[in-house]
């Protein structure tokens, strides 16, 4: 009993320490996870400083409401069929070259932006963006290389509240910088500035010093509360997919696209598809009941929109506080993501609900609350379970796969919050309660693969 009630204080001392203790890795790797929050924070930091100026900068350049429309659906469009695919190239060619590209042609799109002064070049500033602002989603992937499959949680939740937080930041200094004359064209430089700045500290990752000392890690029986089998198949399989890496990157163009869609015909012939089922209907739930927010507000309580903004930053502000929070969580459930995510997808389904039949503004301002919590352990806890399921093999093309599910919604919902405000200001978030109704019920219907960890594999492997 002694030695059980130390082993649980040595691993919530190694799960609260920063870096080290949550992926369950020596100092170096430490430093290396703290990068990667570095990455996120400045990546939604230099994006958020200049997406709320662009359509006030593309109606300026005398665009009309529909073209700004459909230039703004050009994004959305290319991140659908790109994420899938930089994610599989992710995994062929190594998270480093793939980061480290992504980046810098993100950083290329910013600059254009900066120089575009009619409505075409505008439209051509977005295309690089579109096609490779995946930073986001090779840093998880790169995470979930480096982190146990115990710790991924935990570690995923601190990684989404640092970008949140450059989130929250960004829209304040790029509001700022819009009121100088020329304001759009210096945000803009600025983004792309950031964007370089994060390709350079992506570039002075130390790569090579951290597959040693991962090497050096595994071959360590005693350095954490793993079997040592588990820390054998770990660094093989580490040392496998490095060996695979460094022989794919110098491959042909050709062979790396067919490499990549064989991965996509995996994906698509695999038994994941109720996950991704799962992640699309909470998605698409979630967008529905921010669709018309503020619009609702003002019809349903008089609210002015300046307050529906401050409950929004304060949602925000209270998703960071959900993501650092997380630690604590997975240890109350016993690190099982499966109940985690049930619970609080249940929890929103029941929140969205209250904010849809609220009577008062403290009735929403209590739902919004505590839906910044759920929303935010349920987006982590779904990229968890892809990955347990999927396997960290294809960790890229699963959160790829991912990334086009949630853009799909993002099409789809505008359109479901139109129909359903016609008939009523709470149509949109009673809709979104039917459809986290049938997600939980996929839930409860695929429970024991779920739970399986892992056991379920690509059908065709």
């Amino acid at each position: 009993a002694r030695r059980g009630r130390r082993a649980r204080m040595e691993e919530e001392e190694e799960e609260e320490d920063g870096g080290r203790g949550a992926a369950g890795r020596p100092a170096l790797s430490g430093r290396f996870v703290r990068c990667l929050y570095a990455v996120g924070f400045l990546d939604l930091f230099g994006v958020s400083m200049v997406v709320p100026l662009m359509n006030l900068h593309i109606k300026s350049l005398g665009a009309s409401h529909t073209v700004a429309g459909i230039i703004g659906s050009l994004y959305g469009v290319m991140q659908l069929f790109s994420s899938t695919f930089v994610g599989c190239w992710s995994d062929i060619v190594g998270r480093q070259y793939s980061l480290l590209a992504c980046i810098l042609l993100s950083a290329l799109g910013y600059f254009l932006l900066g120089t575009s002064t009619t409505v075409f070049l505008f439209a051509i500033s977005r295309v690089p963006v579109g096609i490779f602002k995946h930073t986001l989603s090779i840093s998880k992937a790169l995470l979930s290389d480096l982190v146990s499959e115990r710790d991924r949680p935990l570690v995923m939740g601190r990684f989404n509240a640092a970008s949140s937080v450059g989130f929250i930041l960004g829209p304040v200094v790029g509001g700022y910088l819009a009121e100088l004359e020329g304001g759009f064209y210096q945000t803009s430089f600025i983004c792309a500035s950031i964007f370089l700045l994060n390709g350079g500290l992506v570039w002075m990752l130390p790569w090579n010093e951290e597959n040693t000392g991962n090497r050096e890690h595994h071959q360590d029986k005693g350095t954490n509360s793993f079997s040592a089998k588990a820390n054998h198949d770990l660094h093989l399989k580490s040392a496998a997919n490095r060996a695979v890496t460094n022989n794919n990157v110098f491959q042909s163009p050709w062979i790396q696209v067919a490499t990549v869609l064989k991965k996509i015909k995996e994906i698509a012939c695999s038994n994941l598809w109720d996950i991704f089922l799962v992640r699309f209907l909470m998605s698409v739930a979630i967008l529905l009941y921010y669709s018309n927010f503020t619009l609702a507000l003002e019809e349903r309580f008089g609210v002015k929109p300046l307050f529906s903004g401050y409950l929004t930053s304060y949602s925000s502000a209270l998703g960071v506080l959900a993501g650092c929070l997380l630690g604590p969580i997975t240890r109350l459930y016993q690190h099982n993501t499966y109940r985690i995510l049930l619970h609080s997808s249940t929890f929103t389904c029941t929140l969205i609900l209250l904010y849809a039949s609220a009577l008062n503004i403290w009735m929403v301002i209590l739902s919004s609350t505590f839906l910044a919590f759920s929303t935010t352990i349920g987006r982590t806890c779904i990229i968890d379970l892809e990955l347990t399921i999927g396997g960290n093999e294809a960790s890229g093309t699963l959160l790829g796969v991912g990334q086009s599910v949630t853009s799909v919604g993002r099409i789809i919902a505008p359109l479901l919050s139109g129909i359903a405000q016609e008939f009523s200001p709470c149509g949109p978030p009673s809709l979104a309660v039917g459809l986290a109704l049938v997600a939980i019920l996929i839930m409860n219907a695929n429970k024991q693969k779920y739970c399986s960890h892992g056991n379920v594999k690509f059908k065709n492997q």
